[in-house]
């Protein structure tokens, strides 16, 4: 361990696409050791980014305050306990948590996501991906958010994604006809024939308004949506009455300099009796361990199929984001950083 702590820190808000150029990478001091009751010293080995990071640089009130011009991006990631002053947490134990684009963090239990232990034997890839924070979010916007019944039509935009895909999957689980869309041709195989999605609409190169039509004669019981947009509006158009929509998130929105106009057919939702909701994976922390004893059956009978994309390298950082908003990314995007000790 030396005495450096690389860090990408923010150097000025994006407007438009996010890329490398609005973060800069500088050479701290590594963070006393001399730590509070509770605290321990973390060593990176691993980052995961997810589309909602875009809005963290938004110099705007959210559920989390935004990053501040000069301070390391944060994400997601597993880290290394190297020094310990917690008892729970001792030197060695790999843990994970909301960290910064950095080399070495403090770990506190007091901070907005506290660093939790790894279960025994986790790899730190499977933490962040398939156990992580987009499968937790997938869990319980479709079952406490959606609450789709056996039989419904459960539709999912970004279907090929990190989050839309167990969404997919978990609704095939219980018993739902799922449609799924996704861009490309590669992605609605994968859907296909890994995921045993019902049918699949490649956006690039169908009619989705007709198409979801065509595929839902009956309409759509749960609409679980990643894109917004003109998506949303399209999802909206072939709802059922008394369905449910879940926002999750509306990445085809989150480069833009300007907000688009929203979904032209909102008088939908009352006619039909439609429940428009979102909501916040953070609410439901409490009950992970819920979510991940399901997933991890899930995962152990074959039943959830996933995909990471992992890079490697601190340099990589910045543009290892960018590729969540240039569709380079296949599955979870991860960047490591080391491996344990």
């Amino acid at each position: 361990m030396g005495t450096i702590n690389r860090q990408w820190i923010l150097r000025e808000r994006p407007v438009g696409v996010v890329g490398p150029q609005h973060f800069e990478q500088v050479k701290s001091p590594m963070p006393q050791p001399d730590l509070a009751a509770g605290q321990v010293l973390l060593k990176t080995l691993m980052l995961g980014f997810d589309p909602a990071m875009r809005g963290w640089l938004e110099d705007a009130p959210s559920y989390l305050p935004p990053v501040a011009i000069g301070e390391p991006m944060r994400a997601s990631g597993v880290g290394q306990v190297i020094e310990s002053n917690n008892d729970a947490l001792p030197v060695g134990t790999l843990v994970q948590g909301l960290m910064n684009w950095q080399e070495y963090s403090i770990g506190d239990p007091k901070g907005m996501i506290p660093p939790t232990a790894l279960p025994a034997g986790t790899p730190p890839n499977l933490a962040l991906s398939v156990f992580g924070s987009t499968s937790l979010t997938a869990y319980f916007g479709l079952l406490d958010v959606g609450q789709p019944q056996p039989g419904e039509t459960v539709l999912v935009s970004g279907a090929a994604g990190a989050t839309g895909s167990v969404v997919a999957q978990i609704a095939r689980l219980k018993g739902c006809r799922v449609v799924g869309l996704a861009g490309g041709q590669e992605k609605c195989e994968w859907l296909r024939t890994a995921c045993k999605l019902d049918a699949v609409i490649d956006y690039k190169n169908e009619a989705l308004q007709q198409r979801i039509g065509e595929l839902c004669p009956e309409g759509v019981n749960v609409f679980f949506d990643n894109v917004g947009g003109e998506t949303l509006e399209a999802g909206i158009a072939h709802m059922a009455d008394f369905g449910r929509i879940v926002l999750c998130g509306a990445i085809s929105g989150y480069n833009d300099v300007a907000p688009k106009p929203g979904p032209r057919n909102l008088m939908l939702l009352t006619s039909r009796r439609i429940r428009m909701q979102g909501f916040i994976v953070l609410d439901y922390l409490d009950r992970a361990d819920e979510a991940i004893q399901a997933l991890t059956e899930w995962v152990m009978n074959g039943e959830i199929a996933w995909r990471e994309d992992i890079q490697e390298g601190f340099d990589k950082i910045p543009s290892t984001l960018q590729r969540l908003f240039i569709g380079s990314n296949v599955g979870k995007q991860l960047l490591k950083l080391a491996d344990p000790e």
